[in-house]
């Protein structure tokens, strides 16, 4: 039988490591410094976890307004925009500030957990509206396009899009214009070919009325390019336009 000398000795040994983990909880449990914001809380562990729980989300927010994140600093100093924080955190279907943030860098025998912005995490309402949080791109391809992004991108990955204009319409030279050319107030849902000089639309019925071919509301039916490479109807020889 285990004398009882080392029952007590065990039972203080572990009420001191107990009670050196409040009274020095950095020292004890600590993953590593905290990051430069928050230095201040270093030895106060308790400012953000709660105690046997983890760190708790309403610790953060008593101290970090929801609404004000990426606008204001916790002492109420506007942030400025180079600082690249869009304020989107009140649009979050629930404030779990710990499915993004860590608060300590990473500990020296394992990977840090690196966690990547899910949108999944924003309301229904506000996860079609990129431009909400994204500066629309500023090339001649997106230049007057309605913001409808999920018809070529995903929210999983930006590069590559999903949407492959060859499959319609080649774009190559005469036809690099920019996409309000051809689809009028960005309404990439329609588009016409009467946009150009060279387009105009009496001209171009006049012209097809001669060949037989009435009915031209759907020119990339037979064009798909500047070089008159044909889709369904073939081209200019084409006749299925007809009637």
């Amino acid at each position: 039988m285990t004398p009882r000398w080392i029952w007590i000795a065990i039972g203080l040994l572990l009420a001191v490591i107990v009670a050196a983990i409040f009274v020095y909880p950095h020292q004890m449990v600590s993953p590593g410094n905290l990051q430069p914001a928050h230095a201040e809380l270093q030895q106060n562990c308790f400012a953000c976890h709660a105690p046997f729980r983890g760190a708790s989300p309403d610790r953060c927010i008593a101290c970090h307004t929801v609404a004000d994140i990426g606008r204001l600093t916790t002492l109420g100093v506007p942030v400025t925009p180079a600082s690249g924080r869009p304020a989107f955190h009140a649009s979050l279907a629930s404030q779990d500030c710990m499915a993004c943030h860590t608060d300590h860098p990473r500990p020296r025998l394992t990977r840090n957990l690196v966690r990547s912005f899910d949108h999944a995490l924003l309301t229904p309402a506000v996860q079609p509206r990129c431009a909400a949080c994204h500066t629309p791109p500023k090339d001649n391809f997106h230049r007057g396009v309605v913001p409808t992004c999920s018809q070529c991108h995903s929210t999983t990955v930006w590069k590559p899009a999903t949407f492959d204009h060859d499959r319609y319409f080649s774009l190559r030279p005469p036809h690099d214009a920019t996409c309000s050319t051809c689809h009028v107030g960005g309404n990439v849902q329609a588009y016409t070919c009467f946009g150009c000089h060279e387009h105009q639309k009496a001209r171009i019925e006049a012209r097809h009325t001669r060949e037989g071919i009435r009915n031209i509301a759907n020119c990339v039916r037979c064009h798909r390019s500047a070089e008159g490479e044909g889709g369904e109807g073939q081209g200019r020889e084409g006749r299925e336009g007809r009637d």
